[in-house]
């Protein structure tokens, strides 16, 4: 895994509550108004905070162990925006959309790169190291077993960091297109995702829906919970 800064992210104010959480009325009514957008208004682009704020709901992402084998490539820039059109089945949200996502990730994780986290860990909870080594060995353990294919392990992890970023940006009346429909080799190349070591996984689209996208006002569509949800 690369080397990066070491930061905190010092938002945990309660044991109990997060601090001012949002009505559940709230949290439904932005999950009923978000759809995956099929056309952006290109006149429209988030603010350097708003984006700020997604980017960083990204880096709080959870993943298996914490390991974050990812890394996003947010493009803004509208000449690489045309060139990654071409490769993601011409569509025009990745072009008329305010910042693009590629979420790329790491294909063979290590031995090295546990211990490049648990420095982290170490760093940024002022921790001893005998206390956290049996949590390294059991993740050694995990990323050593020949049985796991570590590019699928991590290809589910950066659909968790989607979701995040999906749900996020529907809390900011932002709107959202996931697309697997990429050239995956195509976007490694044109960002230089496959010089870092990584691979692309999927994208995002990020913006603003166009009042002529008819899918904007069109009704979920969802099955009812005694289909979908079991207790137990």
């Amino acid at each position: 895994m690369d080397s990066r800064q070491i930061k905190t992210y010092p938002y945990r104010m309660s044991t109990s509550h997060g601090s001012n959480p949002i009505s559940a009325e709230q949290l439904l009514n932005q999950l009923n108004w978000r759809y995956a957008t099929k056309q952006f208004d290109p006149t429209r682009k988030l603010t350097d905070a708003t984006w700020k704020t997604l980017e960083t709901a990204l880096i709080l992402s959870p993943s298996s162990f914490g390991l974050q084998p990812w890394r996003f490539y947010v493009v803004t820039d509208q000449a690489m925006k045309t060139k990654l059109r071409e490769f993601s089945w011409n569509q025009p949200q990745v072009t008329d959309c305010s910042h693009h996502v590629a979420f790329a990730v790491h294909p063979k994780i290590t031995a090295a790169d546990v211990d490049e986290y648990v420095d982290s860990i170490l760093a940024t909870r002022h921790m001893p190291r005998e206390a956290i080594e049996g949590y390294r060995q059991v993740m050694i353990g995990f990323v050593s077993n020949p049985k796991i294919d570590m590019k699928q392990w991590a290809t589910k992890q950066a659909y968790i960091a989607l979701g995040q970023l999906m749900a996020s940006a529907a809390m900011l009346g932002v709107d959202a297109c996931p697309m697997e429909g990429i050239s995956a080799p195509d976007y490694d190349k044109l960002l230089g995702i496959a010089n870092d070591g990584y691979e692309t996984t999927v994208a995002c689209s990020v913006g603003y829906r166009s009042p002529g996208d008819k899918y904007a006002t069109a009704a979920k569509v969802r099955y009812p919970a005694s289909k979908v949800v079991k207790h137990i």
